[in-house]
């Protein structure tokens, strides 16, 4: 892949107003626009019968996470949007992961339509070592990030959602062919926010990440053109 391809950039907004210029400005210099939980409860399908009808691709971050037959008939729902990538949360469990899978190869092939990539998340890159134990696991986060993205793998998916700390203990675990979508990657001297887990564009890359999520860092910049092409020009100088 370019390096542009693997830029993916979260559209945490939720007025259309927001979307059209930030769908405008960038969908020539990245690779995928990452909607989750506001944008898609602000506005639902819209969003993404616009950013497809401006040429762009579709990663939609919602996490399911629910009974297998929930998750699925979801799955099935949103694959026929025509989402170029969507993800579960991988503590839904095998079945959970592998009924998806299987609904959402079925929904493509009947429509003719390429399936979309299905990630799971891991371990949210907000939680740091603190955290996971309070929540009752017996292991570290990167202990629960290969666990579950061996997990993953096992139940078919194409990869995961995990820290770019994290994305080579993935590779070794399940294979470089195996996605690793990273948020948590921040340029260097930006605000780390809410996030425990990070690293810059340039050593996420160098570390295994297929695709790099950034949100803030370009959307709230004064130009936003200008700093998506600092950090795919950051990843192309490795």
């Amino acid at each position: 892949m370019k390096a542009k391809e693997r830029l993916i950039v979260a559209l945490d907004v939720d007025t259309k107003e927001e979307v059209e210029f930030l769908v405008n400005e960038l969908k020539d210099d990245i690779g995928m626009f990452k909607v989750g939980l506001q944008l898609y409860t602000s506005m639902g399908n819209e969003i993404i019968s616009y950013i497809k009808s401006r040429g762009g691709k579709i990663f939609l971050d919602l996490k399911l996470h629910d009974i297998p037959n929930t998750v699925s008939e979801t799955v099935r729902v949103l694959t026929k949007q025509g989402v170029d990538m969507m993800n579960v949360h991988s503590q839904g469990g095998f079945e959970m992961m592998r009924l998806a899978k299987e609904t959402s190869l079925k929904t493509a092939a009947e429509l003719g339509i390429e399936a979309p990539q299905l990630i799971a998340v891991t371990i949210l890159t907000s939680l740091g070592d603190e955290e996971v134990e309070k929540i009752g696991y017996n292991k570290s986060s990167k202990e629960m990030v290969e666990h579950l993205g061996v997990l993953t793998k096992e139940a078919g998916l194409d990869g995961v959602v995990c820290s770019p700390l994290e994305a080579g203990i993935i590779k070794d675990a399940c294979g470089d062919k195996f996605i690793t979508v990273t948020p948590g990657v921040r340029p260097l001297g930006e605000d780390v926010g809410d996030q425990k887990r990070i690293t810059t564009p340039k050593k996420a890359i160098e570390g295994g990440s297929t695709y790099i999520v950034v949100g803030r860092p370009i959307t709230k910049a004064e130009n936003v053109k200008v700093a998506a092409k600092k950090i795919v020009a950051e990843m192309e100088n490795l």
